[in-house]
């Protein structure tokens, strides 16, 4: 017999008709992406902390994780953008060394008449009514009962004497990043505080401390998850991160080929921005950069841009994520957000960009942190996210075909003569195989330049052990159109031709 069987045996003698099934061609299958939220939960909330909990709504996140806790918030700004990806969640314990942060609410002079306060707590706005006569004290108290009747926002509020105390209701530097205004859309979105009432904010400050992400990293084990959003942006966070997601022993090893990305976000001016940006350079993180003026929590601002990543990326991992709509976020008010020059600082540090288009905060440019090579000197390879899911894509699907087609198949030499339907592989059968997956990858916009491919692709059997092939695969990125310039070089008037 030369036709290769998996199961009916060769020596079989009872008759007649034997059938195996063999799915090794029909694998069209594609990973579902999943993601994963990290964040806190209330205190006295009935999710199980440092466990994977599958998350399919934002109502499921405030049953399990509490109402306004981070990771509900979260889970809810990430489901206005994407109700339909897979997503996952561990709830992180607050340490006993993190501290809430506060911020101050102070209320002078009487109401005139009667109107409504707009009190933004991150993107939620709070409509707390204004009787005339109102005093101070008695606006104060309308401003804490009307916070603290909202159960999604981030804070509790407390009144005393004219002044409300806001405190995060989840600990650590996280609550230093909650932006808290008034009247954010002004007097001509029809907000405006009644007359005779004088408010002056303190923002949100004191929080202090961060989780250990021990246990985190432990949960997720081997499971994969393509886009990781993580609220806690401070460097030691972010380098336990890195770790599990270098190419050496981590997520993008040879031996765990889980792969995936870490998004993260940070609020402050530019110098601050650009200095952090400095200190890192990881491949496989992105810091997405957002002024101080902004009016979306850091923590919710990651959930969102993690969302419209993964919508984006799942359809087609080489396409631009840029003027993806930050769905129910606010930005900072026209003036106030990162100019020209600005942006142009924060990418060529390492920090991802966003700008307005009106009151619609979108994607501008999302680059990983990664800018120096081994030596320190600049290095462009991993610029862009978008490579990174790229290469991802494209292992898989090799991995895929590998897998499915020559499991079980013997190795030769080209030349052999075999039999047909023989499971036996050679290095030209696997090097025609790979060029066939790059034509199709070439056809789905991945990749460019088969000719050039298949000049520099190496398929060899390894010197030292004959059971092994080893492969040069060098694949061609298809690249996105980020830069279009032009000149325009006018005329009064074109001469008439000679």
């Amino acid at each position: 017999m030369s036709m290769s069987f998996n199961t009916v045996p060769a020596d079989i003698q009872v008759p007649l008709f034997f059938a195996e099934m063999d799915n090794s061609a029909a694998n069209t299958s594609q990973d579902s992406s999943p993601v994963l939220l990290i964040g806190h939960a209330l205190s006295d909330s009935s999710i199980e902390p440092n466990t994977l909990t599958i998350m399919p709504s934002a109502d499921r996140a405030k049953k399990l994780a509490g109402r306004g806790s981070q990771l509900a918030r979260m889970v809810e700004g990430y489901r206005n953008v994407d109700p339909f990806g897979e997503v996952w969640v561990i709830a992180v314990p607050e340490t006993a060394s993190e501290e809430a942060a506060t911020g101050e609410i102070t209320i002078t002079g009487t109401a005139l008449s009667a109107g409504v306060i707009s009190l933004y707590i991150s993107s939620v706005r709070v409509s707390v009514p204004v009787v005339a006569q109102d005093e101070a004290t008695a606006v104060a108290a309308s401003i804490a009962a009307t916070v603290n009747a909202n159960l999604d926002v981030a804070v509790t509020a407390q009144a005393e004497a004219g002044k409300v105390t806001l405190t995060a209701k989840n600990k650590g530097i996280s609550g230093n990043e909650l932006p808290v205004s008034v009247n954010y859309r002004g007097t001509v979105g029809g907000e405006e505080t009644p007359s005779g009432v004088n408010i002056a904010i303190q923002v949100m400050s004191g929080g202090v401390g961060v989780p250990d992400l021990t246990a985190v990293i432990a949960t997720m084990g081997d499971e994969p998850f393509d886009f990781i959003g993580l609220p806690f942006n401070d460097a030691a966070t972010l380098a336990l991160m890195g770790a599990e997601m270098n190419d050496d022993t981590g997520r993008w090893s040879y031996a765990r080929q889980l792969y995936g990305h870490v998004y993260t976000a940070r609020i402050s001016d530019l110098s601050n921005l650009v200095a952090f940006g400095s200190t890192l350079n990881d491949p496989h993180l992105s810091v997405a950069g957002y002024e101080s003026d902004i009016q979306t929590a850091a923590d919710e601002l990651t959930a969102i841009r993690v969302a419209r990543n993964a919508v984006f990326i799942r359809n087609d991992p080489a396409r631009p994520t840029q003027t993806g709509v930050l769905n129910g976020a606010l930005p900072a008010v026209k003036g106030k957000c990162f100019a020209l020059p600005e942006q142009q600082s924060l990418l060529t540090h390492g920090i991802g960009t966003a700008y307005a288009e009106g009151n619609t905060l979108r994607i501008q440019r999302d680059i990983t942190t990664y800018q120096r090579n081994a030596y320190g000197v600049s290095d462009n390879s991993y610029f862009d996210s978008e490579t990174l899911h790229t290469s991802a894509y494209v292992l898989r699907r090799l991995k895929s075909v590998i897998t499915s087609k020559y499991g079980r198949h013997k190795l030769a030499n080209d030349g052999t003569r075999f039999g047909p339907g023989q499971a036996i592989v050679t290095p030209k059968v696997i090097k025609g195989e790979l060029c066939a997956v790059y034509k199709e990858l070439e056809r789905a916009g991945i990749v460019e330049n088969f000719e050039l491919f298949k000049q520099y692709l190496i398929v060899e059997r390894n010197a030292d052990n004959p059971n092994r092939l080893d492969v040069l695969f060098p694949p061609d990125y298809v690249n996105q159109l980020r830069v279009f310039a032009l000149i325009n070089q006018f005329r009064l008037q074109y001469k008439e031709a000679a």
